[in-house]
């Protein structure tokens, strides 16, 4: 598949159908003239359709052919004009973050969709301190909790668990932007086997917890390094940018030193929940915790996923 790339000033020329999507807090306007395609965006991102005034725009066109989402993604600056290219077997885009406008030919699928608003909003998180994280996350008692782990690890067995009272943000990404007490995560469209959307809110972080299924209910303390380079191994990146990565890193450091991460070792059945509040409500938030630079002397290689 080819895309001939115009100037992204003339992407918004006519008049196209437009559906404005606000995942954490970020409105992007998805346009097209195709009414079949605005009804699967629609229909896909239902819940978090937003009226607000859009930050960024994607114009989206069609493509017939050239369907691989097993492919490779590529994530580059065009060394011309700074624009953001983005590749894939099933999908090929261009971004320009200084007018926020970019434009983007995929096949008519939702998957492709799913991974083009992932991308874009992995760099402007990046930019603003945020992160995606691989990472199943739910809210309970006001405050959210994060389970993140290797494939099978059990993030969605932790929300298939969830007792009534707690709410889905995601069970396959978390959406984690700064906050006044440390960060809020919020609810994503993006779903993993649970194949359902989380919630269109969000709550501050009381936890970060790296998953180990076993024979008992657990929760152990990770050294600070141990818990950075974990949560490095479960950033969702796709750019290789050097300014970007350095972004990141100290985003994570920052993490590490503003939320508590753990080690939960589960058996699966519902009373893991139990033992989730009780570390919730009995952990002391105004706790004096600094993150020790000496942990983390160089920049770590942070890996790419879709």
């Amino acid at each position: 598949m080819t895309l001939e790339f115009r100037s992204v000033d003339s992407l918004m020329t006519g008049s196209p159908k437009v559906a404005c999507v606000e995942i954490g807090g970020i409105p992007i306007a998805l346009s097209t003239s195709d009414d079949g395609f605005l009804d699967l965006l629609r229909r896909r991102y239902d819940g978090f359709l937003s009226s607000s005034t859009p930050e960024f725009e994607l114009a989206f066109d069609l493509a017939a052919t050239g369907s691989d989402p097993d492919a490779e993604v590529r994530v580059r600056r065009d060394n011309n004009d700074g624009d953001w290219i983005l590749e894939r077997g099933d999908f090929q885009a261009r971004w320009d973050p200084r007018t926020g406008r970019g434009r983007v030919r995929q096949n008519s699928n939702p998957y492709s969709l799913d991974s083009v608003l992932r991308i874009v909003h992995s760099l402007v998180l990046a930019e603003r301190g945020g992160l995606l994280l691989h990472a199943a996350s739910a809210t309970c008692d006001g405050r959210a909790y994060l389970f993140s782990g290797v494939s099978g690890a059990g993030k969605t067995t932790m929300t298939r668990l969830a007792p009534a009272g707690i709410t889905l943000l995601t069970d396959e990404i978390s959406y984690l932007r700064p906050a006044a007490a440390g960060y809020a995560a919020f609810g994503t469209p993006f779903a993993g086997e649970l194949a359902r959307s989380g919630e269109n809110c969000s709550a501050p972080v009381a936890a970060l917890f790296f998953l180990e299924q076993g024979p008992e209910n657990r929760i152990d303390e990770l050294p600070e390094a141990e818990a950075l380079r974990r949560l490095m191994r479960n950033i969702l990146f796709f750019a290789q940018d050097k300014g970007l990565v350095e972004k990141l890193f100290a985003t994570a450091c920052d993490f590490v030193s503003r939320v508590p991460i753990r080690r939960l070792t589960f058996y699966p059945d519902a009373r893991v929940w139990d033992l989730v509040r009780n570390f919730g409500r009995n952990f002391d938030r105004n706790s004096d915790r600094g993150f020790d630079s000496n942990v983390a002397p160089t920049i770590p290689e942070v890996p790419q996923h879709v």
